[in-house]
């Protein structure tokens, strides 16, 4: 929508209403780049889980996908938690329904259940321990090696867990994000050759062949870091394409190139569900103060206890 004043930008009437409202905004990484303008925090999946149980405000917009809005509100039960597009879901939180995950883990009654955070809250209260891709290995890694897991529901993170820490015990669940399932090692290569000097960087959720050429492993937030501490000038980046923004006004100085999908034509490497969320819903969802997050109180309080123990471990 845009403002029904003179003069005033979208922006400008989301920044009146959230001193209005005391509202604050968290966006992820991964959403366009005037949403990241918008945002009072910018962050990876653990960094805005963190954050969220911190912030002093009566409302908390989240600018990303629903599973993250659902994680702050089960942190925050007493504030309100809008979702400015409900309907932007995720594909790898969809492959891991809560009801086929319990049936799973009633195969496996011996083992801890670790899932990633990027999950529904039905799964989430079905798990033990949460992580990200940031805290995944120090999770595994503060569970007793004798003691048998499940890990859901990315395979590509799991696998790549699994070769780090040797653990045999571990059973993971056959679930993919649809941007880094997609990815083209040859093109990778291809782009590599065009650019010999430069480093490629890729999100340990890409597939084992993607992140066996990769010069550095790591979450979004990691790969900031890394590409500031890099004596590189140059990067190929295998993630979703919208942490390009964050890394281009960190670093202006440096130059990242955004590694091709498969299928150029379907532009896998933007997550579709992330850039539906624009300055034009979160104004409305503003105004409205409406889609907001409600959880069964049960489920929330159980999928309570796997964040706070992925939280503890950071």
């Amino acid at each position: 929508m845009q403002s029904t004043e003179p003069n005033i930008t979208l922006r400008e009437r989301i920044e009146t209403l959230k001193r209005e409202k005391n509202a604050v905004i968290l966006a992820h990484y991964y959403t366009r780049p005037e949403v990241q303008a918008v945002a009072d925090f910018l962050g990876d999946s653990l960094a805005l889980a963190v954050k969220a149980q911190s912030v002093e405000a009566d409302i908390i917009l989240f600018a990303g996908v629903h599973f993250m809005a659902e994680t702050a509100k089960v942190l925050c039960p007493d504030k309100k938690v809008l979702i400015p597009c409900p309907e932007a879901g995720c594909s790898l939180a969809d492959s891991c329904d809560a009801a086929e995950f319990a049936a799973f883990k009633a195969q496996y009654p011996d083992h801890k259940v670790v899932s990633y955070v990027n999950t529904t809250v039905g799964v989430k209260a079905l798990t033990d321990i949460c992580c990200t891709s940031s805290n995944a290995l120090k999770v595994v890694q503060s569970i007793p090696e004798k003691q048998p897991l499940i890990f859901a529901p990315d395979h590509n993170l799991g696998s790549y867990i699994q070769k780090l820490t040797g653990r045999q015990n571990m059973v993971i669940w056959n679930g993919a994000c649809h941007v880094h399932e997609e990815f083209s090692l040859e093109k990778l290569l291809a782009l590599k050759r065009e650019h010999p000097q430069a480093k490629i960087i890729a999100h340990p959720e890409c597939r084992a062949y993607i992140v066996e050429v990769a010069d550095y492993v790591g979450s979004t937030g990691a790969m900031l870091t890394y590409c500031g501490e890099s004596d590189a000038s140059e990067f190929i980046v295998v993630t979703e394409s919208g942490i390009l923004a964050e890394m281009r006004k960190r670093y202006p100085h440096k130059t990242f190139i955004p590694a091709p999908p498969d299928d150029e034509t379907c532009g896998c490497n933007n997550c579709r569900y992330m850039k539906m969320v624009t300055l034009e819903n979160i104004c409305s969802t503003l105004e409205r103060e409406s889609p907001a997050i409600e959880l069964d109180e049960t489920v929330r309080r159980q999928a309570e206890r796997s964040i706070r123990n992925m939280i503890a471990i950071q």
